[in-house]
């Protein structure tokens, strides 16, 4: 097993939040991933003196950040059985018994879910049991689900075959995507594709079931717009009830059509959106952090369920500035302290500035994004993804890694 173990990189010093609890147990928890993602996660437990163990497969820029107490360089996170013999080793050899467990990736969700009983010899396991996440990670189980609790979807389309392909009555611009994320991401680079004819929509169609099987390929009516139209109910759940929650419109993302992420979010109001998350959640009996993303079809003004993402998000620190720190929380839960029903405060906005300043730059240059609409919305943010002036290194980071990013992932 190829995986190399650093020293110990520090002891927490910070001071507890005013009014906020300082850990005082023996317990920490390890972020599965390292990027700013796990970052948050990081700061969020480490600011009330958390121990925090970081187990990635990257360059990590978590590990760099002041709250950051061990960092184990894996060889590999997407091969699932590799995932799980670096997690138990690691916790036996480092004494991590009773240590949270926290993914930031699908595939590690899926590994976590499947191992759970062998995990949590060591670990606590807040991720779900396998048939309640099976219908968050396969999006043909997703739409399945929302379809019988009368939760809208894009129309979907798919075919066993080019020769099928060929039957269907698809209406243009389609997207094509798969219903398993991580099968076709790290190949392709993209979250999914465009396809405005029965030429292009053929060629798409061939390269992707090549990828992933034909099985695994939906297609599916593109609702237009751009990030402007993305909306995300974000909870901690528990027991058929949100115990703390967040809503908000994704305003910006990186690619605009079809975002691998957010790049700026800011938080609303929407009781439709809670209401039809809750309701898929209670079905599936979820327990813990989870994002459910959505999309505004302005020809019938209704949202269509997107996807649900069941693990922190990208923009999950927005949840701090907004008075809901969702990985405090759920680590508090799992340590049985007192956790009080939250909402987040509407009018709070977020910010990754490596990737939000080229897509705006994009989009302005396309006539889509005005720059003084720009410069008004760096004004009003609240929550940087990555740079602190108390943890400054992760940002410095960063941008050290943007040209290793760009070609790690395309972008």
């Amino acid at each position: 097993m190829n995986q190399s173990i650093s020293e110990p990189l520090a002891t927490p010093t910070a001071e507890p939040l005013p009014d906020s609890p300082r850990f005082q147990g023996s317990a920490g928890a390890v972020v599965i991933g390292g990027d700013y993602q796990g970052l948050g996660i990081v700061r969020s437990l480490g600011r009330h003196g958390v121990p925090v163990c970081i187990v990635d497969d990257e360059h990590s820029i978590a590990r760099y950040s002041r709250y950051s107490t061990h960092a184990i360089k894996a060889s590999d996170l997407r091969d699932e059985d590799r995932t799980i013999e670096v997690l138990l080793e690691s916790g036996r050899r480092l004494k991590l018994q009773g240590w949270v467990l926290f993914p930031t990736r699908d595939e590690t969700v899926a590994a976590l879910s499947r191992h759970r009983s062998r995990l949590g010899e060591v670990f606590r396991v807040p991720t779900p049991q396998w048939s309640t996440i099976e219908p968050a990670w396969d999006k043909r189980e997703t739409y399945r689900l929302a379809c019988e609790l009368g939760i809208p979807t894009p129309q979907m389309w798919r075919a066993a075959s080019i020769d099928h392909l060929r039957t269907l009555d698809v209406r243009f611009p389609v997207a094509i995507k798969p219903a398993i994320k991580e099968h076709f991401f790290y190949a392709m680079k993209a979250k999914a594709w465009r396809a405005n004819n029965w030429t292009e929509l053929e060629e798409l169609f061939t390269r992707a079931a090549a990828q992933v099987g034909a099985a695994e390929v939906i297609l599916q009516d593109l609702i237009p717009g751009d990030g402007r139209q993305q909306f995300a109910y974000c909870t901690f759940f528990g027991k058929g009830a949100s115990i703390a929650s967040m809503v908000v419109r994704r305003a910006r993302q990186h690619p605009p059509e079809f975002g691998r992420a957010s790049t700026f979010v800011e938080t609303i109001e929407s009781t439709l959106l809670e209401e039809m998350s809750e309701r898929f959640l209670k079905a599936i009996d979820y327990y813990g952090l989870v994002e459910m993303e959505y999309k505004c079809d302005p020809r019938d003004g209704q949202f269509k369920l997107l996807d649900v993402n069941a693990r922190t998000w990208g923009y999950h620190t927005l949840g701090f500035e907004a008075g809901v720190d969702f990985p405090w929380l759920l680590f508090c839960d799992q340590m049985q302290m007192q956790v009080e029903r939250q909402r987040a405060r509407v009018g709070i906005s977020w910010i990754r500035m490596a990737t939000d300043f080229p897509t705006a730059v994009s989009e302005i240059c396309r006539g889509r994004l005005h720059w003084r609409e720009y410069l008004r919305s760096l004004r009003s943010a609240s929550a940087d993804a990555v740079f602190s002036l108390t943890d400054p290194l992760p940002g410095m980071a960063e941008l050290a890694l943007i040209p290793y990013l760009a070609v790690k992932r395309g972008f």
